[in-house]
């Protein structure tokens, strides 16, 4: 059924967040808001990934009644959102596939030098053909791969997005601190209102300290 295949698949180099290749299924979508907003959030995903990779490879992170799942592997990141009604096993061994064939692919120079997002179209062709093969749970090959690892754990962090960024800015912030001493002063010495006050009195209290000087002088002089 439509509602629970695959809807989207991104993949991406971990070092920089470059996305690589796309399912070209989706380019009549690019007009679609839905469509950009998931291919949105994935982009910065990714983006996340490559500033702080992901502790663990396996991960899913759910957004609404969808889940967003990465495989990340040899520093590429295979990013696929599907309905949550879709078997997460089967999910992973799409990614898997995945991986495999951008092993075969031959063109690791490229995968490492390119600078030019989505620049992997024949790669997107393969993403295409291999995503038609999950597109139906109740094939026998799906649930062969189903029924093969319904006895295994499948090892995979799960998270909800806001909870995954939330932890990602505090990561950030507290990294700038310790990097930056000034970023551990108190707050209050960078407020406004001390600003202001410092603004206000600075000038007047130079003014007295000058006075206090010439009558200082003044009074020697006069002894």
């Amino acid at each position: 059924q439509e509602t629970i295949m695959v809807k989207l698949t991104i993949v991406g180099r971990v070092e920089d967040g470059l996305p690589l290749a796309q399912d070209q299924t989706y380019v009549n979508q690019q007009d679609n808001a839905s469509f950009l907003f998931y291919k949105q959030q994935a982009e910065l995903l990714l983006k996340q990934i490559s500033k702080d990779p992901l502790l663990h490879p396996k991960m899913s992170i759910l957004l609404d009644h969808h889940s967003f799942h990465f495989l990340v592997e040899k520093n590429i990141c295979y990013i696929a959102l599907s309905d949550s009604s879709y078997p997460r096993k089967l999910l992973f061994h799409y990614l898997q596939d995945l991986r495999k064939e951008l092993d075969n692919f031959g063109e690791t120079a490229l995968i490492q030098t390119t600078s030019k997002p989505y620049s992997f179209v024949r790669f997107s062709k393969i993403i295409g053909r291999i995503r038609k093969q999950y597109m139906d749970t109740r094939t026998q090959a799906n649930l062969s791969k189903l029924n093969a690892s319904r006895k295994q754990e499948l090892d995979v962090v799960t998270e909800h997005l806001n909870d995954f960024m939330q932890r990602r800015q505090l990561s950030e912030t507290s990294e700038i601190s310790s990097l930056d001493p000034r970023m551990s002063v108190s707050t209050i010495w960078c407020s406004r209102y001390l600003q202001d006050i410092a603004l206000k009195w600075t000038p007047v209290t130079i003014i007295i300290l000058v006075i206090l000087v010439i009558f200082k002088s003044s009074f020697d002089y006069d002894r």
